[in-house]
């Protein structure tokens, strides 16, 4: 049973399976969220477990509505922006569509598109979606907004439709975001497991043309952001301008950590993200069984084709130190 099926997509944030399988604690640098989160004081009323949510989230959608100046109808949400992929999958390759997608980036744009019956485009195909991660997954490496502008427009030519996932974008730089910008042509993602460090949570939301809207919401499954996810991110939301001081302290640790991995002797991706990607040149394996033994998890990148390279969250002044010191050791 399930013969035929991709392999399941790897991913960070190992903490809870190392916890369960050594009894030991680790500092996980290998999910990538939010160091600084904005202090999100909330109490959940128990009577909203007493009824189902809403599933047009009408109230929660006029509530990201106003913060961005969108329309309810221009607005999906999901369980998680993982969600919103595969659904946006399910409605562009239900046809055995092509997709464009340029590695190395987030495994799962295209397991989503195989499991809708799309494929990776081959020379000569027009896509009928093409992917882009900004900033990227695993390099760090932002995508000017100009730039941006101007491969939707050469997408929209062509009749092809961007998902532009910018769920790294408001831990980087939001000036580069096309979140103002209405276009038919393409579907904007955005999360808050990431920026309000909440990955047990699950919520993510969509930018786009009231038709796709329409379409994703469809094709989720019903109710699928619980009452907790959405009673959370309505108080996230209005925590969300915080973020401006999350974004200059991740600067500043990231500075460090660049700093002490070239003084390490590795090769390092410029990085816009709360995450960097630096090749050790060779394979990482061992090198990141080491850090297990240290206490500390990383993002082996193997399974985006990058066996010499390591992925790691930029974190707290005492951890992101703890890393290096633990590095030195390692690479001895």
């Amino acid at each position: 049973m399930g013969s035929g099926l991709p392999v399941k997509g790897k991913h960070g944030g190992m903490i809870k399976k190392h916890l369960e399988m050594t009894g030991q604690g680790a500092i996980d640098f290998s999910a990538s969220l939010n160091p600084f989160p904005p202090a999100t004081e909330w109490d959940f009323p128990p009577s909203l477990l007493d009824h189902y949510p809403d599933d047009d989230y009408i109230q929660l959608k006029e509530v990201i509505g106003r913060l961005f100046h969108r329309d309810v109808e221009e607005i999906a949400v999901g369980n998680g922006s993982i969600e919103l992929i595969r659904s946006f999958c399910q409605a562009m390759f239900r046809n055995n569509g092509a997709a464009k997608i340029d590695p190395p980036t987030f495994g799962e744009y295209l397991l989503s598109v195989q499991l809708a019956g799309g494929h990776q485009m081959t020379d000569g195909e027009i896509p009928s979606a093409a992917f882009l991660c900004n900033p990227n997954n695993p390099t760090g490496q932002i995508t000017r907004k100009k730039d941006v502008s101007q491969l939707l427009k050469l997408y929209a030519d062509q009749g092809t439709v961007l998902l532009l996932d910018e769920a790294f974008i408001e831990l980087s730089d939001p000036r580069e975001s096309l979140i103002d910008r209405r276009d038919p042509n393409m579907c904007i993602l955005r999360s808050l497991t990431k920026c309000f460090s909440v990955p047990g949570l699950r919520f993510g939301y969509a930018f786009a043309d009231p038709d796709l809207v329409c379409a994703l919401e469809v094709l989720r499954s019903p109710w699928s952001v619980n009452a907790f996810a959405e009673h959370f991110a309505i108080e996230a939301f209005k925590k969300y301008h915080e973020l401006e001081e999350s974004r200059r302290k991740i600067t500043n640790e990231r500075n460090y950590l660049v700093a002490s991995l070239l003084d390490l002797g590795f090769t390092v991706t410029p990085s816009s993200a709360n995450f960097i990607l630096f090749d050790t040149g060779k394979d990482v394996g061992a090198l990141c069984n080491s850090l297990t033994s240290h206490g500390i998890l990383v993002r082996d990148c193997t399974s985006f084709g990058l066996p010499h390279s390591i992925r790691i969250s930029v974190r707290t002044s005492p951890e992101n130190t703890f890393l290096i010191e633990a590095l030195c050791v390692c690479v001895q």
